[in-house]
């Protein structure tokens, strides 16, 4: 299956690292070589991350329609889901994480070159995680469907600085 984006670990290798087919092939014909294995972000880290953003957010909104504003209103969740989806895909799309995610050292990178996604993938993939069901279907690998529809990963920063050394 080397022909394809997604190259087949060796046998025997734990099925919870990851795998991109970004590093240079052999040569001509030959499979390419598998890059360094960059582990998914574990769940306490990224759900950490979002409840920084989801109380990032929520201070934003507060701030700009004021305390009693937002206890009062009843679509002040929704005002900070619109917050939390914009901020998140902009800086995704920018620098590779939301708020949260930054604070936490983790990266969301594409699979296939290890760069943050354009806005229109980080945007795909903020709406996703707000129905809340793509994240909860995932793959041994640990990434969720909004990852793989968009063709992404939440990788740690530490993991990809060393990857690119």
């Amino acid at each position: 299956m080397w022909g394809s984006t997604w190259p087949t670990p060796p046998e025997g290798h734990p099925g919870t690292d990851f795998y991109t087919s970004d590093a240079p092939t052999g040569g001509a014909g030959d499979p390419p070589r598998l890059a360094r294995v960059l582990e998914t972000a574990s769940w306490a880290r990224r759900t950490g991350a979002l409840f920084v953003d989801w109380i990032a957010s929520t201070l934003v909104v507060i701030l700009v329609i004021g305390p009693a504003g937002w206890s009062e209103d009843r679509f002040s969740g929704f005002y900070t889901l619109g917050v939390y989806v914009a901020e998140s895909a902009l800086l995704t799309a920018l620098v590779g994480g939301s708020f949260g995610q930054l604070a936490t050292r983790i990266r969301v990178i594409r699979t296939d070159t290890r760069r943050p996604p354009d806005l229109l993938r980080a945007l795909l993939r903020s709406v996703m995680i707000c129905l809340v069901i793509p994240p909860l279907v995932f793959k041994p690998d640990g990434r969720g469907l909004h990852d793989m529809a968009t063709g992404t990963q939440t990788a740690l920063l530490d993991d990809l600085v060393a990857s690119r050394r």
